[in-house]
């Protein structure tokens, strides 16, 4: 079994697809009216102004209410230096955290909406 997409709220859709394709290399996926960031295998189905979602969570996401991880591929001073480039600070890091491939090197940010974001690093 494997994790295959997480629900993420925003509160204005182009801020959010630039940053999510800019700074964490999401594939924009639009289908149905609906947009969608495809992460590698994984996917962030999006909600934001107009979209209604199906009455089912006891508590819907909202924009700046996300905790996500994102595998950085390279060093995490790569990771530093991408994010300083797209103009996005980084709040803690690098710190020794544990993720699902053990060990790693992370930074945190925000995005736009304020949600934390996490970036590791399994590369020494």
């Amino acid at each position: 079994m494997r994790l295959d997409h997480v629900v993420i709220h925003v509160s204005e859709f182009a801020r959010a697809n630039a940053f999510y394709r800019d700074v964490i290399g999401a594939e924009i996926i639009e289908s149905d009216g609906r947009i969608a960031y495809r992460i590698g295998a994984q996917q962030l189905n999006v909600h934001g102004p107009g979209i209604r979602a199906a009455a089912v969570a006891r508590v819907p996401v909202v924009p700046g209410n996300s905790d996500l991880c994102f595998e950085w591929e390279g060093p995490i001073a790569d990771a530093v230096a991408h994010l300083g480039q797209h103009g996005v600070a980084v709040e803690l890091g690098p710190i020794v955290r544990s993720g699902a491939g053990g060990p790693g090197m992370s930074i945190y940010f925000r995005d736009p909406d304020g949600s934390l974001l996490e970036f590791i690093s399994y590369r020494g």
